[in-house]
């Protein structure tokens, strides 16, 4: 299919332009003012704008082994609506993905079933150095490291494994940081007030500040002494954010870091009225911190934004504190999170395609997207930043059916995405005909 986008306001590279874009055999044939081309479709994007396809750094979709709460196509179709063209999988499955044959089973399934693009990380554990080392960063993202509290076997709390790790690694080493002792320290004490029944917003007491800076203060001088390439995860304190710089372009960092749009979005006092379901580790923390977070987006100490999707079911969560799941289903609503921060005069449209579309592209240095460019990939959205849109059941697209954003009306939507070239979502209805391709890395 040959597409030609009219009458479009351009969100790309820091600027807002009016151009039309021609789409042919699945990449941005042309970008400039006033095309016509009677071969191809047309798409009157009037009083639209139109951006690249947003590249989510971090999601779980549970599949294999946890498909009751999510899968690859499910979720994926969630991210397509809400203008995510490419998403990266964490490791922490059923089995983990800690070899190289488990890992080739999920980009297996994922051609198979994803309408989205895709990469998975290459999980590291206490005892599987060997095979990490194998990773071909070539069509791998990354290799993931949990250096604070995980499932199964997904803790690395060996320090000679990190030191050699983060010494021999030539791929970009992506961590969750928490440190597990003073958690596991803080939930014993809390035990002893509250029993089992700990009240949901004593979260960000138990995986407190001090937990955060302390692996993330490891993980950043472990990088620096070997000179590694690390991206740190879901920044959630203002305390971490001495470790970031922004003296520096981002294509030249060694170090960056990650925010994601809940810790944006929610605080403490949202525990009232949400309970567990904003339970999520790191935890969702104080007014404070959410306010730093957002202006060290804006001033680049923080580079990307992302979702964490991490969806469990309503029955998986409404358990008392110390059974619930932590995690919450974001990727159909990062992109409408991050416009109420626009319409609220926060943040510019600018920048939040620098965040979420450039960003990862360079961070990871995706082959081919994360910008309109000709010759690119045609992963585009077109969106609609007036539209309200209210966030109801029928409506929700995750394999759980469920969001802490449900009642929610907020102003924007997604009209149109395509997924290299192909017309994958459109005013509601999806064309499943093809399917996303595995991510290519230049390193």
């Amino acid at each position: 299919m040959k597409y030609l986008i009219k009458h479009a306001q351009i969100i790309n590279e820091n600027k807002i332009e009016y151009k039309d874009i021609i789409i042919k055999d699945g990449l941005i044939q042309k970008i400039d003012t006033d095309i016509s081309d009677i071969n191809s479709i047309l798409i009157d994007a009037s009083n639209q704008f139109v951006i690249p396809g947003i590249i989510d750094d971090q999601v779980h979709f549970r599949e294999p082994g946890l498909t009751h709460k999510a899968n690859i196509y499910t979720e994926s179709k969630a991210a397509i609506a809400g203008g995510i063209t490419s998403f990266m999988e964490q490791p922490n499955t059923k089995p983990a993905a800690l070899t190289k044959e488990l890992l080739e089973e999920k980009y297996a399934i994922a051609a198979q079933t994803s309408l989205a693009n895709y990469t998975f990380f290459m999980g590291v554990s206490n005892d599987n150095y060997d095979a990490v080392m194998k990773t071909n960063p070539r069509n791998v993202g990354a290799i993931k490291i949990f250096m604070g509290s995980s499932t199964g076997n997904m803790l690395v709390d060996n320090s000679s494994v990190l030191e050699k790790i983060f010494a021999n690694s030539a791929m970009t080493i992506v961590t969750h940081c928490e440190d597990e002792q003073t958690i596991l320290d803080n939930t014993e004490d809390y035990k002893r007030l509250f029993g089992e029944n700990i009240p949901m917003n004593y979260h960000p007491i138990i995986r407190n500040d001090e937990a955060c800076y302390i692996s993330s203060k490891l993980a950043t001088d472990l990088a620096k002494k070997h000179n590694s390439r690390l991206h740190i995860f879901h920044i959630s304190t203002a305390k971490e954010l001495a470790l970031f710089k922004n003296d520096i372009p981002l294509k030249d960092k060694r170090i960056t870091a990650e925010v994601c749009v809940h810790h944006l979005y929610f605080d403490e006092s949202d525990y009232a009225s949400l309970g567990s379901k904003i339970k999520c580790n790191p935890a969702i923390k104080y007014e404070s911190d959410k306010n730093a977070l957002l202006e060290a987006l804006l001033d680049n100490r923080l580079d990307v934004i992302a979702t964490d999707h991490a969806p469990h079911t309503l029955e998986e969560k409404n358990n008392p504190y110390l059974k619930a799941p932590s995690g919450l289903p974001l990727v159909q609503h990062s992109l409408q999170l991050m416009l109420d921060f626009y319409h609220q005069g926060k943040i510019s449209l600018e920048k939040i395609v620098e965040k979420m579309c450039h960003a990862p592209a360079i961070c990871f240095n995706v082959e081919n997207r994360g910008f309109l460019r000709e010759g690119y990939h045609a992963d585009i959205a077109i969106v609609d930043i007036n539209a309200p849109y209210t966030i109801r059941a029928e409506n929700i697209l995750y394999k759980c059916g469920w969001s802490p954003l449900e009642g929610k009306t907020l102003k924007g939507k997604v009209t149109h995405t395509f997924v290299n070239g192909h017309l994958v979502f459109e005013n509601g209805l999806f064309n499943e005909s093809q399917k996303g391709q595995r991510l290519l890395f230049n390193h």
